[in-house]
């Protein structure tokens, strides 16, 4: 049990993962009124948990009742909360997870990214993809291909892929075999398709993409992408070869875009003036736009 963002949910894999025990992620027994009212930004009371912790009870005494070891994560801040949770059951224990509010490292890719980290998406198995610029943009240097570097949950770093020409957005598609990649200075986005360990087992390009200046995409459910090119200040919908098959205009240069809402048909974009960091200070033209879409959004994030 923690608060929010404490890491109940990894250590809870973790410790299930080493003793074999059956893992619980507690958010997976919301019901869907819930679930929705979390989505429209709305708190939920203790009215709305009680279906939850309903839904959970039964799951844990269901566990008890055949013998089973399980590992849970869940809040359960109240007291209330942990003696419904804990009715009937022969053994459970509940076990309070806090951490210091500073920033922990995670790992260390100074030894394999070029230069600045850029986009970073984790696949369902817990491994991050990291790109980086490659050279010093800001600083005026001439364009260098740059690595997709991977992390893998047990720490292990990797360099994914080389000679990659400022990877920037990424999308795993919804059969979780492929990861794409928007390499922004190539005008193009590439395809690697992924193994079991997450490692490369083929590239290849999956659209040529003009003058366009591909960096934030997301994929929908007729796999074709959303791409924000604040090079040409344009947002389209693409096809896998290049095939241009909608545009959206927005009010500013448009950087990174991603479709969710309820039904993952608001498409919301990431929009300002300009990408550099002391003119972006001065300006703070920063917004955060959207419209609907008639498809809705599939694959990884």
């Amino acid at each position: 049990m923690g608060v929010a963002g404490a890491g109940k949910s990894t250590l809870a894999k973790v410790l299930a993962t080493a003793l074999d025990w059956v893992c619980i992620e507690g958010d997976d027994y919301h019901p869907a009124t819930s679930i929705n009212k979390m989505i429209g930004g709305k708190a939920l009371d203790d009215h709305d948990r009680a279906a939850w912790l309903g839904h959970l009870h039964r799951r844990i005494v269901e566990l008890d009742r055949r013998g089973a070891s399980a590992v849970v994560a869940c809040s359960a801040l109240k007291a209330s909360y942990r003696n419904l949770l804990a009715e009937d059951v022969s053994d459970l224990r509940f076990v309070f997870l806090s951490g210091s509010e500073g920033l922990a490292e995670y790992a260390d890719l100074s030894d394999q990214a070029s230069f600045h980290c850029n986009d970073m998406l984790v696949d369902a198995a817990g491994r991050a993809f990291v790109g980086n610029f490659g050279f010093d943009l800001h600083g005026g240097g001439d364009v260098a291909p740059a690595e997709i570097i991977r992390i893998d949950q047990d720490g292990n770093v990797e360099v994914f892929a080389r000679d990659v020409v400022f990877p920037n957005g990424s999308v795993i598609t919804r059969s979780g075999d492929t990861l794409l990649i928007a390499e922004t200075f190539a005008h193009r986005i590439s395809a690697f398709g992924l193994d079991v360990g997450g490692r490369v087992s083929s590239r290849r390009l999956w659209a040529e993409l003009g003058k366009h200046t591909p960096d934030g995409i997301c994929m929908d459910a007729e796999a074709a992408l959303w791409v924000a090119s604040p090079g040409t200040k344009t947002l389209f919908r693409v096809e896998q070869g290049g095939g241009i098959l909608d545009r959206c205009t927005t009010r500013g240069t448009p950087y990174a875009c991603m479709l969710g809402g309820e039904d993952r048909r608001t498409l919301y974009i990431c929009t300002s003036e300009t990408d550099d960091p002391q003119e972006a200070t001065k300006q703070r033209s920063g917004r955060i736009e959207q419209v609907r879409v008639a498809v809705a959004g599939a694959g990884l994030p």
